[in-house]
């Protein structure tokens, strides 16, 4: 199987079928995992499972990217309080071993309905054809070095050097679409006394048009992890997904956030 089919067989196994001998078979007994809430190793998660079925939760993927050995899935799941609310977006980030999951980062955040959102749109729906293989080293540049510029505010001013004004297509809920929107959700957390920043960058992984980033900083004083999914179209970032979620100050292991 290529490192794609592994991971989508063992989400399939994990959280549509919920099947523990079929999950181990995919896990490595060592996997590592850094979701704050869930101890390191398979068996913890495996031994959850019956809890999962009961609960009723059940999983929509939306994208899926892949570079190397590791494997983005952006989805939303449902009926899902046990991870902290009844619907719930995420970005699950696996790496792959040996034909076997061997590590598992997260984030995730509550859904917010498109009604209720700054651009109408949903935090989940927009593009998800994978285009442009060729340009995958590419955007990846591209999307760096905006992380580096703007969202690290080394050189903020160049912002339309990655983005076009009026062609940014938003799905953070609080932000609307284009410049001008960005401009102003920024301006009102600053106002509100919630500053965002971002100090580091630990993931990117990239696949065609779309580059995936997995970053820390700050939301005010909370420390924060950033994950977000970027569309390139035309060497330019024209669409844009999110999920924000405090980092605890302590975990189910040792493994850390990243």
């Amino acid at each position: 199987m290529s490192v794609t089919e592994t991971v989508l067989n063992a989400v399939t196994a994990l959280f549509v079928n919920f099947d523990s001998e079929a999950a181990a078979e995919l896990m490595k007994p060592d996997y590592i995992q850094h979701n704050p809430s869930v101890p390191t190793g398979a068996a913890p998660l495996l031994g959850f499972l019956p809890a999962l079925k009961e609960s009723g939760l059940t999983a929509t993927p939306h994208r899926i990217l892949t570079e190397g050995d590791l494997v983005v899935l952006h989805a939303t799941y449902h009926n899902a309080q046990a991870f902290g609310a009844e619907t719930l977006v995420a970005f699950d980030v696996f790496r792959v071993e040996d034909g076997k999951l061997a590590e598992h980062w997260d984030n995730l955040q509550a859904a917010v309905p498109a009604d209720q959102t700054a651009s109408g749109r949903s935090m989940t729906d927009g593009t998800t054809e994978i285009t442009d293989r060729d340009k995958t080293a590419a955007n990846k540049t591209l999307v760096t070095n905006f992380i580096d510029a703007v969202l690290y505010g080394k050189a903020p001013e160049t912002i339309t050097d990655y983005i076009t004004p009026d062609n940014y297509a938003q799905h953070n809920p609080l932000v609307a679409d284009g410049l001008d929107g960005l401009g102003a959700a920024l301006q009102a957390m600053a106002d509100a006394g919630t500053p965002m920043s971002y100090k580091e960058t630990h993931i990117v992984v990239a696949e065609g048009n779309f580059v995936f980033a997995a970053s820390e900083g700050y939301l005010g004083n909370q420390h924060t992890a950033f994950f977000d999914l970027f569309r390139v179209e035309d060497d330019k970032i024209v669409e844009h997904w999110d999920t924000l979620s405090p980092i605890p100050t302590e975990f189910a292991h040792e493994n850390g956030k990243f």
